[in-house]
This record gives C-alpha cells, structure tokens and sequence, in this order.
C-alpha cells in the first residue's frame, strides 16, 4: 500500500511543481556552467545501489563527496544557496520514487562509503526503501551525529505506521516554511 501512495503522491507532486522544477532548472542553466543534475550512488533497500538525481547546486568541477556539504561553502553558488535553503535541489528525488528506489518517507539514502560504520541501528535503515524525508530529518538532520540519525531511523523502521508518515511530512513543510535550524530536536 505504502508502494502504491508513493508512486500516486510523486507523479501528482512532479505534475503541480513542474512549474518550479522549470524555473529552478532555467536558473541553474543560466547562472552556471554544467549539468542540469547531479547524480551520486546511494545506498537503498537491501543494500541495493542506486543513482539518487538532485539538481545541482554547486559549481561544476570534479570533487570527493565524502563529507557533508553546507550552504557557506564557497562552491555553492549563489542560486544553489536559494534551491538548498528550500531544499529544492533534493525534488528530483521524486523521480527516485516513481522508480521504486526510495520512498517518500524513509531513512535518507546514505553514501556507500558510509555503509562499514553502521551500528547495529544503522544497518536496520537498510530494512525499508530510503526517503525523501524522515525522522531524523524533522528531529534535527544535520545537527545529529551519524549514530543519532541511525537511532530515529531505527525507530522509524520498527514504528512504521501511516500516523507517523503524515506526522514526518507536517514537520517537514514547517522545516521547508522555517528552515533547517528549526528543525532541531522538534
């Protein structure tokens, strides 16, 4: 059933936004040289690897993305800042969803580099399909450690439920409508 409401939600979503993922992606073009998209391998259900899609948000050159980017780094450009405040440049991710590699909700698809340092919390995250958003996004994303992010995704696996995806989803509009720091332990 989950499955069935992703791929309704994504295809409605992609339909009444694609009027911003076209003015995002004529910003992107004409304030930068590259891409369109960036692509990255992450890791999904079962370990599986997939090719997650964002726009891209940063100057074009080739780099290591072994480390957390944020909005101050000097790569970023000036439209990237706007499209990441709003998170903007994760909506591609939707087509992700139509796919069936991730799902609305869900831990976020992590690196595989990432994969060797699970604990025991990190590796049940490999349970369900990886999401666009989840608990530990509206309880504080960034600002947890990578173990704190595995225990609200373990929490989230084993405490699935459709009340919990409606709740992940309101928190994560206010988050979208506040931004990020507001999301801090919520």
């Amino acid at each position: 059933m989950k499955r069935c409401f992703d791929f309704i939600i994504s295809i409605l979503l992609l339909a009444i936004l694609s009027p911003l993922l076209i003015i995002t992606a004529i910003s992107i073009k004409m304030t930068s040289k590259g891409s369109l998209l960036f692509r990255q391998q992450r890791v999904g259900k079962n370990g599986k690897l997939f090719s997650v899609y964002k726009f891209r948000t940063m100057i074009d050159k080739v780099r290591s993305f072994d480390q957390q980017t944020f909005n101050d780094d000097a790569e970023v450009t000036a439209v990237g800042k706007i499209i990441r405040r709003l998170k903007i440049d994760e909506l591609p991710q939707l087509l992700n969803v139509v796919k069936g590699d991730m799902s609305l909700i869900g831990p976020r698809p992590c690196l595989p580099a990432l994969v060797k340092d699970f604990n025991e919390s990190g590796r049940k995250r490999l349970l369900v399909r990886p999401g666009l958003t989840g608990l530990a996004q509206v309880n504080g994303n960034i600002y947890l450690t990578w173990e704190q992010r595995w225990e609200f995704d373990r929490k989230y696996v084993e405490s699935q439920s459709l009340g919990l995806d409606l709740k992940i989803i309101s928190k994560t509009v206010l988050i979208l409508m506040f931004g990020e720091k507001w999301g801090k332990k919520i």
